[in-house]
């Protein structure tokens, strides 16, 4: 499908000044942003704000036929949630100027600016699965246990020492070690509870591929089913493993994973009234229980015609 608006008025561009690649441009970002869109032949209205401001900036521009929004993967799920809370058909142009992007990458988007830009020219739109959890959108996955409290510890070791975000990981691994527990969940799958004690629950936005050298992938981001995953339980020291292996995308899915079910909502209690979530590697604390669903194909995005995405493993 293609994107019908009117290309030559200006697109509302907003970007998460923090984002990993956005931040190394500096003083730079608007007008190399800007110059990109005009050799692509479209006008750009660009705009670095916190990532805290996205998702109201977005939902007021959610009339606009089509959004780009700059970040990594927590300030697009965000700003996807917006667009859809809005009830907006407009069409959400992925810029990634996050640190990894995952979703820009399954979606067959490029990092080169010049040819997002060409690529938002040609206007090609598909449709998504959201995620939800207590109403909060995820594009990619969400999860409970040691992973939001690695990306708690590497966040406060990066602002503590000013470590890029890779090398923090090792001080986060081993307060992981530290501290490892395993958390006592009742999941309710499609009317049945089952009752789990796992260091990770794992949710993904459709199913995550396990084989070897594909983890992090999924087959399909329109199948409208919510794929959960446990970690199993091992000793600290394994799970300190696992979490730096995870927080680097070489986590061992025949070691480290248990699938559960694939479902189109569920929920999880926790005895704790409340609990820390990671969602898209942003971490929320959320009142338990979590009611988990996905929205099938409610989010349109600027990408290229799925017959010319290659992702990589």
């Amino acid at each position: 499908m293609r994107y019908d608006g009117v290309m030559n008025s200006p697109i509302p561009v907003f970007v998460n000044r923090s984002g990993g690649a956005a931040s190394k441009l500096g003083d730079a970002l608007e007008a190399k942003l800007s110059e990109a869109f005009a050799a692509a032949g479209l006008v750009a209205r660009v705009r670095a704000i916190e990532g805290r401001d996205i998702a109201e900036a977005v939902g007021k521009a959610a009339g606009h036929g089509l959004v780009a929004v700059g970040g990594g993967d927590g300030t697009i799920g965000c700003a996807a949630g917006a667009l859809v809370d809005a009830g907006s058909e407009a069409a959400l142009a992925i810029l990634p100027l996050g640190t990894r992007n995952h979703l820009a990458g399954e979606l067959g988007i490029p990092s080169d600016l010049a040819q997002v830009a060409r690529l938002i020219a040609a206007g090609h739109t598909r449709r998504i699965d959201l995620g939800r959890v207590n109403g909060r959108a995820f594009v990619n996955n969400a999860s409970i246990g040691f992973y939001p409290d690695m990306v708690e510890s590497r966040d406060a070791a990066r602002a503590r020492r000013g470590l890029p975000k890779w090398l923090a990981n090792l001080p986060a691994a081993w307060v992981v070690l530290g501290r490892a527990r395993h958390h006592r969940l009742r999941l309710r799958l499609e009317g049945d509870d089952k009752m789990v004690r796992t260091p990770m629950l794992f949710v993904g936005n459709n199913r995550y591929e396990l084989t070897l050298g594909r983890v992090g992938r999924r087959a399909a981001l329109d199948d409208g089913k919510l794929s959960v995953y446990a970690v199993e339980r091992g000793t600290p020291l394994r799970l300190a493993a696992l979490a730096a292996r995870a927080m680097i995308g070489r986590a061992d899915p025949e070691r480290d994973f248990a699938a559960l079910a694939d479902v189109a909502a569920f929920e999880v209690e926790a005895h704790a009234r409340s609990i820390r979530v990671a969602i898209d590697g942003e971490v929320v604390r959320l009142k338990s229980p979590l009611r988990f669903e996905v929205q099938a194909k409610a989010l349109k995005v600027i990408g290229p015609p799925q017959d010319d995405v290659k992702t990589t493993g």
